[in-house]
């Protein structure tokens, strides 16, 4: 019912999956600042059979029709700290080009993509569970008013500092610029954007509160997704080739995300911290030991 055919990616569908797939996954996803486009990724390749490059390209564009939702919501509630968003913007973007390349002239084959799609999930849900136990303490305990907003920033070259429930965070900014640069590379092979990402290295590593983190990760998410579309749509490096999108399926994806990540954005800060990285560990692990396996 309602089956479309989509050229670029080479396969039919219903019309009303790509959505509504993208609204589950966003809408638990976008509550720790990530998009739901690692999750997607694996989607698109295994269930819908698109595995050539232009895969990574729709991501992207379900990242810049999607991300908006969440970004809003977060501004509305004053959690966007506008610097940090900056500074994650910064320096993941120059890693989409990069990643650009090493994904088309290095990983084209889909199997060899998968093992490198496991190996991020791995590394990003090992983070991710490890930081529910190192952040145990300084989690808020469930029922807690996490609806107030970010206040008294300051920010220099050397560090960012606000106040948040009641607390001072301080972050090293030559720190995180230095990790935005790293993860950027890998967010432009994987076709997230590095702002996903860096949102569990910035509250597994640098303890930033994941209520505060989750907006300015969407943020750069948008910015270097519009980056890693172009790029992909013009700069041809493989026997002249381009990997454009499928711009009808993104944008379903992207439609669906926009309302997943909006609400998701709205009810986060009725969920407890611990809870919220619990369950995007979970998800993040089976995925990537489901790619290991399928390797060998």
């Amino acid at each position: 019912m309602f089956t479309i055919f989509f050229p670029v990616a080479g396969i039919s569908t219903s019309a009303l999956l790509p959505p509504l797939v993208a609204f589950v996954l966003s809408f638990f996803t976008s509550m720790g600042g990530v998009s739901g486009a690692f999750l997607l990724l694996p989607f698109q390749m295994s269930v819908l059979g698109f595995t050539s490059p232009s895969v990574s390209a729709t991501n992207f564009l379900y990242n810049i029709v999607g991300t908006p939702g969440g970004i809003i919501r977060y501004v509305r509630e004053k959690r966007m700290v506008w610097p940090l968003a900056g500074c994650i913007t910064v320096g993941t973007l120059p890693g989409v080009l990069l990643g650009y390349y090493l994904r088309v002239r290095f990983l084209p084959d889909p199997r060899g993509f998968k093992l490198f799609v496991g190996l991020v999930l791995a590394y990003i849900g090992l983070r991710l569970l490890k930081s529910v136990f190192l952040t145990a303490r300084r989690s808020a305990p469930a029922g807690s008013d996490h609806s107030q907003g970010v206040e008294n920033i300051s920010c220099s070259w050397q560090r960012l500092e606000y106040e948040f429930h009641g607390q001072r965070i301080v972050c090293p900014l030559p720190v995180l610029f230095l990790l935005t640069i790293a993860v950027g590379v890998i967010g432009g092979i994987y076709g997230i954007g590095g702002g996903a990402i860096i949102a569990p290295f910035c509250v597994s590593i640098l303890g930033l509160p994941v209520y505060t983190v989750a907006g300015a990760a969407l943020f750069g998410t948008f910015v270097t997704s519009i980056s890693g579309v172009f790029f992909y749509s013009t700069i041809p490096l493989n026997q002249g080739m381009t990997a454009p999108p499928d711009w009808l399926l993104g944008l379903l994806f992207g439609l669906g995300g926009l309302a997943g990540m909006y609400l998701g954005a709205r009810c986060q800060k009725f969920v407890p911290e611990r809870v919220i990285k619990a369950g995007l560990a979970l998800i993040v692990l089976s995925v990537a030991g489901r790619y290991i396996i399928q390797y060998f």
